[in-house]
């Protein structure tokens, strides 16, 4: 805001050029134009009447106005920027999660996603990614070469507003995957039970279109427990790496459950429980 003040001079005697005493009228009216330093406006000076041209003072007004804005859209850019931005992998399905940033409190955020392998310099747009509601995105066929390390990113659009990217950390799945437990049958045989395990299945296939085991990729161990029902005791009967396993010297008319693990050695990780499947032997 600029106020335009009108200056008053009292009248008194001058000395002009000459020495002679010369008496001006009694009041000289200035049309002064200047700014007044209003709710801190940059170029104009606190508590008195700056001498600076209107030009001046709008250049001023406008430069602290565009530094506002700029603060202000920066400030949103960074708070619709998406969170925690991170993978999920299970038996080598690699998905791209991530919850909506701080100002996204409705539903018409729009995200996108693109990924690169460790060294590129380029980052790929997922197609399939690109403009959707949902907060997670699926990176398997992306990410198939299991032992290379990866990253993703996200942005969103809302009401107009772009949001800055948000990175994942390096991500390998063939370190960070988690493997599902053994598929498990048991048969009756001869009072034994005969225990067939199978490994989880993979989204990857081979050139023949058969699921690729994840033996393939992993030495694994086979951890197989029996319970006795009628005692509750749990016994470990057996740990290697066969996948059929006979289990004998069972107790007739006596109810039995049994569950099995895996084991990685090379990572030392293992993976949940099976389901319990649980038989009477006659």
């Amino acid at each position: 805001m600029y106020l335009k003040n009108e200056i008053v001079v009292p009248s008194r005697n001058r000395l002009n050029p000459r020495g002679d005493v010369r008496h001006e009228d009694s009041t000289v009216s200035s049309s002064v134009q200047s700014c007044a330093l209003i709710e801190g406006s940059t170029g104009c000076l606190t508590g008195r009447i700056a001498t600076m041209t209107p030009k001046h003072c709008f250049l001023g007004f406008l430069i602290s106005f565009l530094l506002t804005g700029v603060v202000e859209t920066q400030s949103a850019h960074e708070s619709l920027m998406p969170q925690r931005v991170h993978f999920q992998s299970r038996n080598f399905h690699n998905i791209l999660h991530w919850q909506p940033g701080r100002a996204c409190t409705s539903n018409s955020s729009i995200y996108f996603v693109q990924y690169k392998m460790y060294g590129q310099r380029q980052w790929k747009n997922k197609e399939d990614c690109w403009g959707i509601l949902e907060s997670f995105c699926d990176l398997t066929n992306e990410t198939s070469d299991i032992q290379e390390p990866y990253y993703g990113r996200v942005r969103t659009i809302s009401a107009g507003i772009r949001s800055g990217w948000t990175m994942t950390q390096r991500f390998t799945p063939w370190w960070e995957t988690k493997i599902d437990p053994p598929v498990m049958n048991i048969t009756q045989v001869n009072g034994s039970l005969l225990v067939i395990l199978h490994a989880p299945g993979l989204p990857y296939r081979d050139q023949k279109g058969k699921n690729v085991s994840i033996e393939n990729y992993y030495e694994l161990v086979y951890r197989v427990f029996i319970i006795n029902n009628s005692i509750g005791k749990e016994q470990k009967v057996y740990e290697g790496a066969h996948r059929v396993v006979e289990i004998g010297v069972l107790a007739p008319h006596t109810a039995y459950c049994v569950v099995a693990e895996m084991y990685q050695p090379m990572l030392d990780k293992r993976s949940q429980r099976s389901e319990e499947k649980c038989v009477e032997l006659p």
